[in-house]
């Protein structure tokens, strides 16, 4: 099944902002080979407010429009919710009764051959090392509705440019954006009917896919068990790139 093609939009937004990182950033970009035909579902971990130009690059140099499930006030923000209108990103109403229309609306789009990219912690990561976070469930719930695959993604660098909930960023010296491409999830044991706690272990299976490419990265293994994304005050995280220094 052929994807949908890109906007005029977006093609206008890759056009200008493609030269600019290819001189800002550094690219280790690896295992794209082991994504399926269109008609997927992208996971990747989330670091930072800059992830969707720089991930956004990644998908645009292997052919995929990046589509994103994203906070439904960004599409109230002046001059920012037309253009995410225009490229088709899709609004996530969570908590209210909007939320159904949401998932329905991600899973329409994968049914119809869509790539979409869904960063499954529904926030910047608060882990002080920058590990990923426990997920939410939206992913699995689309993938088992679809039938179609779940791709494990991690990044690694775009917390050097602009940490996270930083508003300075650090564009000097020049950072090594990292991507590695997992092998699809396997969901078969999730059968017709999955029970909460199948979809709730089965994300739990996606964040240990996730967090193992990112280890892989960086050639370190988290030292601390996994910030749970639904316990209250969990802290906003204390990592900084001068660190890795």
């Amino acid at each position: 099944m052929p994807a949908p093609p890109m906007s005029r939009t977006m093609r206008v937004i890759i056009w200008v902002l493609r030269p600019l990182l290819m001189v800002l950033t550094r690219r280790d970009w690896q295992g794209a080979d082991k994504l399926p035909e269109p008609g997927y579902i992208i996971a990747v971990n989330h670091l930072s407010w800059t992830d969707p130009v720089l991930f956004g690059h990644w998908l645009a140099d292997h052919g995929i429009a990046p589509r994103y499930l994203a906070k439904d006030p960004l599409f109230r923000v002046a001059g920012l919710g037309p253009i995410l209108r225009a490229t088709h990103q899709i609004p996530v109403y969570r908590g209210t009764a909007g939320a159904a229309q949401s998932l329905r609306a991600a899973i329409d789009a994968v049914d119809e051959g869509g790539i979409l990219t869904i960063y499954p912690e529904g926030t910047m990561t608060r882990d002080p090392a920058a590990w990923p976070m426990s997920g939410r469930t939206g992913a699995v719930r689309i993938a088992h509705a679809t039938g179609r695959p779940l791709v494990p993604v991690a990044q690694w660098g775009p917390q050097q440019i602009l940490w996270p909930y930083a508003k300075r960023p650090r564009i000097f010296p020049r950072a090594t954006i990292h991507v590695r491409v997992g092998d699809p999830l396997d969901l078969s044991d999730l059968g017709a009917h999955p029970t909460e706690a199948q979809i709730v272990a089965a994300t739990e299976r996606l964040m240990d896919a996730i967090t193992d490419l990112q280890a892989d990265i960086r050639g370190e293994r988290p030292t601390t068990p996994r910030i749970d994304i639904h316990t209250l005050g969990a802290p906003r995280t204390s990592y900084r790139p001068e660190e890795e220094r």
